[in-house]
């Protein structure tokens, strides 16, 4: 379903904004018991300070044993809340980037605008990649806040044994910060580009793997691969460059961090020299000293985070913000209606005009190729309504007029070089289990002895883009899918190229006996499927220049006669 513009998001910052709004509710829960794991792991050294001083003091066993028992409730409060904050926060994190891949992938099924430059595998790695990334940032969020409380309890405590020690951690803190959001840009802008290259080069590599066959056949694979490696390569030192970055970042982070531990330890212990703060209270810094070293960690790492977490966001954003190939309508059309083409002009398409009535079983011979392309590609709705010439209209209503959903449940165009998923024979035939027709398209498209040639049948596995079948398998498992769709309007174009002849024909037999009284239009040079149709119409330098039986053509155009006979 496409996305309304007003729920579109325009850029990344919307990404994430919609992210932290409708998960505002378990950030707040992680926020709180992160909060209180922070606080619990700052209260450790406070209370081991505390234990130093009174028992120095008072020399108590029963003071010891308070002091225990309330060491064993910090470190029990520290562990659940740990575990169940996280595991808050994680199904968030997990529930968030599964809401948006889903969302990436249903806009990457629709047509876009023929000037918006996204393939496949780009579209591929931003709904995977990119969306775990910017869900990130349901995380980042609650740690962020729950390590400033960590440094601020500590500031607190050490500004009560001294004043100075607190004005330290705040003044050392901010100037950390301060350096590492100036470098944190750096890892932004490199981690922007790094992404993009990557999906570039994933995108190669689709289109390497889906053309391999072809390429194979003509000797262009070396070419192919040649041109996928100075990709690769270029992505490759991207992200070394993201990789230097960031390790001179963590590198920063981690001297900064620990300069200001030993300041504040080297600060306590010549306080604690002068007999200004006691020796408790020094435990008590060296303890948060060697404490804070780890939410100053977290907290300076959150703005690297936060700009990846952007990075991706924006990535994502090309995808859900990229204009439809048309503005839908959002009629439906009337079932069991004919298919109309009146004047339309597209590429190698002049002025076709023909009709395909209710029920009607019509087959096109194309003497060129081109133009049976572009009436397939026009009739799947892969060129725009206003991007043609002329009116394609369904059941009397126009194209145009029409919504996608409607049209795809109403009409199925099925393409030429239709795709093979990994899985079984049947659950290609019948990928949504809905099917009450599967026996009788595999009857007509003659897929039966391939079916009959594994003991599992129809749940004979079926390998990533029919690795394991032949071409002709390939192509009539393709044809039993669009059979058993069994929708009003059928568009089938060259379905039997990659079969022989005896075989041919009995599909053309099948497939007139199993759409009977469906409108059926076949674009195709096989003399079987010609021979088969009610009528055929010749497409000629992109227009119909001819109409009649196949026999009648054969007898009367001499040109026909050249074009489809083998």
């Amino acid at each position: 379903m496409t996305t309304p513009d007003a729920q579109r998001p325009r850029a990344g910052s919307d990404i994430l904004r919609t992210a932290l709004r409708r998960n505002i509710g378990a950030m707040a829960w992680g926020t709180v018991l992160m909060g209180l794991y922070q606080a619990g792991e700052t209260a450790f050294p406070i209370a081991l300070g505390l234990i130093v001083e009174h028992t120095m003091r008072d020399r108590s066993l029963d003071a010891l044993g308070v002091s225990v028992g309330a060491l064993a409730v910090i470190i029990t409060t520290v562990s659940l809340s740990w575990r169940f904050g996280m595991r808050i926060l994680q199904k968030a994190n997990t529930t968030e980037a599964h809401r948006w891949r889903v969302r990436v992938a249903g806009c990457g099924l629709q047509p876009v605008a023929g000037d918006v430059d996204l393939k496949s595998g780009e579209v591929l790695t931003i709904a995977t990649e990119d969306a775990d990334q910017t869900a990130d940032i349901i995380e980042v969020v609650p740690l962020l806040i729950s390590s400033l409380v960590a440094v601020l309890i500590a500031a607190v405590a050490l500004g009560l044994a001294d004043i100075r020690l607190g004005l330290l951690v705040i003044v050392g803190t901010v100037a950390i910060l301060s350096v590492l959001s100036v470098m944190s840009r750096r890892i932004g802008s490199s981690t922007r580009e790094q992404q993009a290259r990557v999906a570039r080069a994933g995108a190669k590599v689709a289109d390497l793997i889906t053309g391999l066959r072809p390429l194979h056949g003509f000797g262009g694979n070396h070419a192919a691969f040649r041109s996928y490696r100075e990709v690769s390569t270029e992505a490759k030192r991207q992200s070394v460059t993201v990789a230097r970055v960031s390790g001179v970042y963590a590198g920063t982070a981690l001297a900064l961090n620990a300069v200001l531990a030993a300041a504040v330890t080297l600060t306590a212990g010549w306080l604690a020299f002068r007999g200004r703060i006691s020796i408790g209270e020094l435990v008590m810094a060296v303890g948060l000293a060697q404490f804070i070293m780890e939410p100053l960690k977290l907290f300076s790492e959150m703005p690297k985070y936060v700009m990846i977490a952007r990075a991706s966001a924006e990535r994502m954003a090309l995808v859900l913000t990229a204009p439809p190939g048309t503005a839908p309508g959002t009629e439906r059309p009337a079932p069991g209606g004919d298919l109309e083409v009146e004047d339309v002009r597209h590429g190698a398409l002049r002025k076709v005009r023909f009709r395909v009535r209710a029920g009607e079983f019509v087959a096109v011979a194309a003497y060129q190729p081109r133009a049976a392309a572009d009436l397939a590609a026009v009739l799947a709705l892969h060129v725009a309504p206003d991007a043609y010439e002329g009116t394609v209209r369904i059941g009397g209503r126009d194209l145009a007029d029409l919504a996608v959903e409607g049209v795809r449940e109403h009409l199925l165009v099925n393409p030429y070089d239709g795709e093979i998923f990994a899985g079984t024979l049947r659950s290609n035939i019948d990928p949504s289990g809905t099917s009450r027709s599967v026996p009788e398209a595999v009857e007509a498209s003659m897929l039966t002895d391939v079916v009959a040639l594994h003991r599992e049948g129809l749940d004979h596995p079926v390998r990533d883009r029919g690795a394991n079948l032949s071409g002709g398998q390939r192509q009539r498992l393709s044809l039993a899918r669009a059979l058993a769709a069994d929708t009003d309007v059928l568009v089938l174009r060259d379905p039997t190229t990659a079969v022989d002849a005896v075989t041919e024909q009995l599909i053309a037999r099948g497939v007139a006996k199993l759409r009977r009284d469906r409108t059926t239009l076949v674009i195709t040079s096989s003399p079987a499927l010609l021979d088969a149709a009610d009528r055929v119409l010749v497409l000629d330098e992109g227009v119909i220049t001819a109409e009649d039986t196949h026999r009648n053509l054969l007898a009367t155009d001499e040109a026909y006669c050249l074009a489809v006979t083998r």
